[in-house]
């Protein structure tokens, strides 16, 4: 379908601003702190916490909505493992709080360059780990955890349902991969339609790998790049969401593919008309709160199932 006119609006309104290819690091994570977003609902409860990391402390943001807790979601933002922040996703944590009824857990991962893989990975897997550990703590079945994250997030729930399994725990109840990056390829469909004037570009993709990663091994590495993990099998239930208008749908539809023929149970929905970056709250669109709505729904029924299974 067309592109929707309320993407295309939020298109126009960055145009003019430099490209973050242009920029180092800092300015880039200036310029996205700069950008004005909404504020999101209010919760029961919001508390800074850190937790302990692979030789550092990890700043989480613990979202608690009011009443029973269905479960908790370790939520990790976007950004191109470069840019982004708890504060950039707080309004999109509040609304995943209290539409899922569950506590959210937002965490502030190391960036690259300055942290590239494995490192801001690593900050992930313990943001996880201490979150079941603290469920008694926070009020909600230790059973009933869920990764996810967008774009660069959801590549790294990704690769923390990855760890997870070989890991042997800790054990999560679902993923929910919103946009996700799965590979270090431009070649795909999408890429060739989208890769520039819809909000991500090709060049500003390959700028944000270039950072993140340290050299070609790691760009093949399953845990940088999921989509190339021989097996995917007993890996949590998933739900990809994905968008029309976006370089990176492709991949996360292949992933999505490879999921269910890995017997993963695994649902995919693709937004048409819409753009990278449309699931924040904090710059919302009528097709946000569909997919947030949709998001919300898949938590609730893997928290259900999980503890159903496990009791």
């Amino acid at each position: 379908m067309p592109l929707d006119p309320q993407a295309q609006a939020t298109l126009d309104r960055g145009a003019g601003a430099p490209p973050l290819e242009s920029l180092t690091p800092t300015e880039a994570r200036a310029q996205n702190a700069a950008v004005p977003r909404l504020p999101g609902p209010e919760v029961a409860k919001v508390e800074d916490v850190l937790v302990p990391g692979e030789g550092v402390e990890v700043p989480v943001r613990v979202y608690t909505p009011a009443g029973e807790r269905a479960g908790a979601l370790v939520w990790l933002h976007g950004g191109g493992w470069v840019i982004g922040s708890i504060e950039t996703n707080d309004a999109t944590c509040r609304a995943l709080a209290n539409e899922a009824g569950c506590v959210v857990v937002s965490v502030g991962y190391r960036l690259a360059p300055e942290a590239k893989f494995p490192l801001p990975l690593d900050d992930c897997y313990a943001a996880a780990v201490w979150t079941v550990g603290s469920a008694a703590a926070l009020g909600f079945d230790p059973r009933a955890v869920a990764i996810g994250g967008a774009s660069a997030g959801g590549n790294l729930a990704a690769a923390v349902a990855l760890m997870a399994r070989e890991r042997g725990g800790p054990a999560l109840a679902h993923q929910l991969l919103v946009y996700p990056v799965v590979e270090n390829d431009d070649s795909s469909q999408s890429f060739q339609d989208n890769g520039e004037g819809y909000g991500l570009d090709r060049t500003t993709m390959r700028w944000y790998w270039d950072h993140y990663v340290r050299d070609e091994a790691d760009a093949s590495n399953p845990l940088a790049a999921p989509l190339l993990a021989d097996d995917l099998s007993g890996l949590p239930p998933a739900l990809i969401i994905t968008a029309e208008y976006d370089p990176l749908r492709d991949g996360g539809e292949a992933y999505a593919e490879r999921l269910r023929q890995a017997g993963v149970e695994t649902a995919c929905s693709r937004y048409d008309g819409m753009i990278h970056g449309f699931f924040s709250a904090g710059a919302p669109v009528d097709r946000t709160w569909d997919a947030i709505a949709e998001a919300a729904a898949a938590l609730r029924g893997a928290f259900t199932a999980s503890a159903g299974a496990a009791g």
